[in-house]
Order: structure tokens, then sequence, then C-alpha cells
């Protein structure tokens, strides 16, 4: 019973810590309107690219990176899975490939597109072995 009650309380705090990526661009869009906030539009590939998940486990699952992008960006991560068991369904798969011909034409991975509420591109950047602290910079100088 210790152990299941462990486990429970390790998922829910998991959860907690969990970035609020948004499940619809659409929202995000419109949260990056009403909340005048930039948008990080992430291209990643979350099962077979090496930088996409170091940049998830070291920045993004950061907590010095989650209290900061609570208050100062609205998130959305457009993956792009290989494995059959992560597939996205075909409407997803779609709108993230018109995304990625909008915004990463070159097919780069991990790539990090900071957009306005009108969708125009403020900056671009991808994983960097850098501290959470210093990406936080990295991105504000990209929006200056």
């Amino acid at each position: 019973m210790k152990v299941i009650f462990s486990i429970l309380v390790f998922m829910m705090s998991c959860t907690l810590l969990a970035q609020d990526w948004e499940p619809s661009y659409d929202d995000a869009l419109a949260r990056t309107a009403t909340e005048d906030k930039p948008m990080l539009l992430v291209f990643a590939g979350s099962d077979w690219c090496a930088p996409c998940i170091r940049l998830d486990r070291e920045i993004w699952a950061s907590e010095e990176f989650i209290e900061y992008a609570k208050k100062n960006f609205v998130l959305y991560r457009a993956d792009f899975p290989r494995k059959k068991k992560n597939q996205l369904s075909e409407e997803l798969s779609a709108l993230h490939n018109k995304l990625a011909d909008k915004f990463n034409p070159n097919g780069h991975f991990p790539l990090v597109v900071i957009l306005d509420s009108e969708q125009q591109v403020l900056g671009r950047t991808s994983y960097k072995k850098i501290t959470p602290k210093a990406y936080i910079s990295h991105l504000n100088s990209l929006i200056e």
C-alpha cells in the first residue's frame, strides 16, 4: 500500500511540474493575443530527435523555466513522432505539417520559433547546452 501511495504522489508531483503546453494551436494563438505574451512554437521529434529530448529534459522540464514560462510565454509543441505507438491523429499531423511549411521549411529539429499574436516571427533558436536561466535570457534577447 505504501508503494502504491508513493507512486501516486510521485506521478502527481510530476504532473504539477509539467508545463502548460496548449493542446490546440488555435487556443495558443488566442492566448497569445488575449494575454499579450509571445508564443514559443517548438518543432520537435519527441521519440527520435536526441537534441529535442535533451531540450525537453534540460530546459522545458526545469522548474525555473516552468515558472518563468507561466508568466511570460504561451507554449505550443508541433511534434513529429516516428514510432507507430506515438503517431498523432491525421488532423493534428496535417496541422503540424502546415505549421512546418510556414515556420520550419528546412525541417530543423528542434526549432523554437517565437511568434507574436499576428504570427510574425520574433526570433528563432534551437537546443543549446546551457542552463535554464541562460536559455531564458537567450529567448528574451531574441524578442527585445
